[in-house]
């Protein structure tokens, strides 16, 4: 900031955020409806090659959210209720509990027992082979929802109570109007747009240690159009309050920073050589044992 003060400039909310947030929620709507007749292996096709796309893209605009960029830091709650609204369409909630994990992880990012991003010694020590370690991809979304109540549970709040009230609602109004294959359609897109999907690559691209001492990796593929720009990881953990929509600018302005990072051109690959290099595993992570207070979401 002292080299690049326009930086400060890229601050402010991506208002677009809404309509495109408001827009993802009608087109998955709008893919409820029409799945409601399909046959089953219909459901499934288009459960994985549309509604998996969307899915995913809106965990990542919920994480937009979560850094208050739809709304600015200024109308916080705005941003929490729009995050609940964004989820719907996931099937499951998560909006709430994930800004307050997701904050943790950008204050003390490995830090033991508090950022549930790092895998537990379970996983490190089991899916350690090249089935295994595809095995652990395909069941992420379930590691990432079952890690923070091993790693660092957390008491509920009343706006988790509103998240859960708030989906449980939306399903069975789903259910009442168009049935079970929407249900289906809903929640298969979930599970499979986190697990074995090109888009999650991300997971494990952004922190894992492909080479020693780089514990954070950018991505600058076509599919950040799908993912709010979510692999210019290295800009947003320095400026986790610009939106995604920015972080090319602070890219370009500040290119003397980021050119010369190790970084990636496929979330594909990045798959690829996490399941077949023995070098890499779940522990391939930087984990601190952190000093002084914690303050935690």
């Amino acid at each position: 900031l002292a080299k690049h003060p326009e930086i400060k400039a890229l601050m402010k909310p991506d208002y677009n955020l809404i309509w495109v947030v408001v827009l993802m929620v009608l087109a998955q709507l709008t893919a409820f409806y029409l799945v409601k007749d399909l046959d089953w292996k219909w459901v499934v096709f288009w459960a994985y090659v549309f509604g998996s796309c969307i899915s995913h893209s809106m965990t990542l605009a919920i994480h937009e959210i979560s850094h208050n960029s739809a709304f600015g830091n200024s109308k916080a709650m705005w941003n929490r209720w729009f995050g609940i609204f964004a989820n719907l369409p996931l099937g499951l909630p998560y909006s709430i509990s994930f800004k307050r994990y997701h904050m943790d992880h950008h204050r003390y990012l490995g830090g033991d027992g508090i950022d549930v991003d790092i895998p537990t010694n379970f996983e490190g020590w089991f899916f350690c082979t090249p089935f295994r370690k595809f095995m652990w991809i395909v069941l992420q979304p379930f590691f990432y929802a079952i890690r923070p109540l091993c790693i660092n549970p957390k008491p509920i709040t009343r706006l988790e109570v509103i998240n859960l009230l708030a989906q449980l609602s939306f399903d069975v109004v789903i259910y009442y109007l168009w049935g079970v294959k929407s249900i289906f359609y809903m929640l298969a897109g979930s599970v499979l747009g986190l697990g074995l999907h090109p888009i999650s690559g991300h997971f494990i691209a952004e922190h894992y240690m492909f080479l020693k001492g780089h514990e954070t990796y950018s991505y600058y593929g076509p599919l950040n159009l799908l993912t709010f720009n979510v692999g210019y990881h290295n800009e947003h953990h320095d400026f986790p309050n610009i939106p995604g929509k920015s972080l090319p600018l602070v890219k370009k302005i500040a290119a003397e920073y980021y050119d010369n990072l190790p970084q990636y051109n496929s979330w594909i690959k990045v798959l690829y050589d996490f399941v077949m290099d023995d070098t890499i595993s779940p522990y391939s992570r930087m984990k601190r044992q952190l000093k002084g207070e914690v303050k935690q979401d």
